[in-house]
């Protein structure tokens, strides 16, 4: 069994849980995390925060896989809003963009996936750890929802940029 949280756990759950909801209505309004809507600015805010307050967090004694996806989250995102502004990206910037900050939304809920299935339902969890079936089938259907979102993404701009050739302003 898991030891019970520490306050800055509890803190950092809590923080997590923002990234976590703007994510989805960002998703859902806008099939991606637009910067520029409140749900987007949200998510960006909570994702910094989320990651911040992880690196104060671990198992292990010291750096981890966790604290690594959480800087590979930052990197990912600093690109996502690096990209819009590179010309020489041509076309690409709106893909690359799109596509950085769900890749952030993917690597947040990675550890929260297994941290979850590890302590839930409090006292007898789904799993013992992150060499579980049950965390291990769970990431790779993790894997196969993000594929398939960003190919949906990629066919949604691009059917967005067809209409804006037909139809310009």
């Amino acid at each position: 069994m898991r030891p019970p949280l520490s306050t800055l756990g509890m803190v950092h759950t809590a923080i997590s849980l923002l990234p976590l909801a703007a994510g989805l209505v960002a998703f859902a309004r806008h099939r991606r995390i637009e910067p520029g809507t409140r749900s987007g600015r949200a998510y960006l805010v909570g994702l910094v925060l989320s990651v911040l307050t992880a690196f104060g967090l671990s198992s292990t004694g010291g750096f981890n896989a966790g604290h690594a996806l959480g800087i590979l989250a930052l990197l990912a995102m600093a690109g996502a809003m690096l990209a819009p502004r590179l010309g020489f990206l041509g076309r690409a910037r709106t893909y690359l963009a799109t596509f950085g900050l769900s890749f952030t939304f993917f690597l947040l809920l990675v550890p929260g996936i297994n941290e979850t299935l590890t302590r839930l339902p409090a006292g007898q969890p789904l799993a013992s750890g992150p060499e579980s079936p049950l965390v291990k089938t769970t990431l790779l259907a993790w894997v196969v929802i993000f594929l398939a979102g960003s190919v949906l993404q990629a066919l949604a701009l691009r059917a967005g940029r067809r209409r804006e050739v037909r139809n310009p302003s």
